[in-house]
């Protein structure tokens, strides 16, 4: 008996050593040491897939330029055909020149992640556009340049946000020349607004 006992003894301690080991594996599905941990809401899988960075903030931003750089060639060729400023002309013609070649870069690195853009104007935008139709003389120049201040105040602040959050090189190294070539709008904008307003 003495001997049965102490062989039962010796297969407990053995049971009650394994357990610990076998319970850490069903737990943590046998993960090896040092990885990271299943810790409810802290899977890496669901990384980087919130509103303010990632693949899908990309495509809602290249998607938003898209249809705003649609606006500033279609409301720039109703300036060149409306407007009898020249000044004012001028710079509806850069507006179309520089937005049609930002929407070529716009479309190749959207090609590059899938993303179908806008082919037209957002609808704030056409609601503008309706807005300028009904206008002409001097009434046309300041709404017009009035909106184009607006507009690119608007689009440099969504450019330069958009350069700080994205992960991707080609949007980052796009936003960066694009953030550039508006500022320049901005400026001539405002200037242009200045002489307007007094004219």
């Amino acid at each position: 008996m003495n001997r049965a006992n102490k062989v039962l003894l010796a297969a407990v301690a053995a049971a009650l050593a394994c357990m610990p080991l076998q319970a850490q594996m069903r737990g943590t599905g046998a993960s090896p040491a040092g990885s990271p941990s299943s810790t409810p809401g802290q899977n890496p899988a669901l990384m980087n897939n919130g509103m303010d960075s990632g693949p899908g903030q990309d495509a809602y931003f290249l998607k938003k330029a898209a249809a705003g750089g649609n606006s500033e060639v279609a409301l720039g060729r109703l300036a060149l055909d409306k407007s009898s400023n020249d000044d004012v002309k001028k710079f509806a013609q850069k507006m179309v020149d520089d937005h049609t070649a930002m929407g070529q870069d716009l479309q190749t690195v959207a090609k590059g992640l899938n993303v179908d853009l806008p082919t037209g104007p957002s609808s704030s935008d056409k609601k503008e556009f309706t807005k300028l139709q009904s206008l002409s003389g001097p009434a046309f120049d300041k709404e017009y340049v009035s909106y184009m201040v607006k507009d690119h105040k608007k689009d440099l602040s969504d450019f330069k946000s958009e350069n700080a959050s994205t992960q991707n090189g080609q949007v980052k190294d796009l936003t960066s020349k694009g953030a550039s070539i508006i500022s320049q709008h901005l400026q001539m904008a405002e200037t242009l607004e200045g002489q307007v307003g007094k004219g």
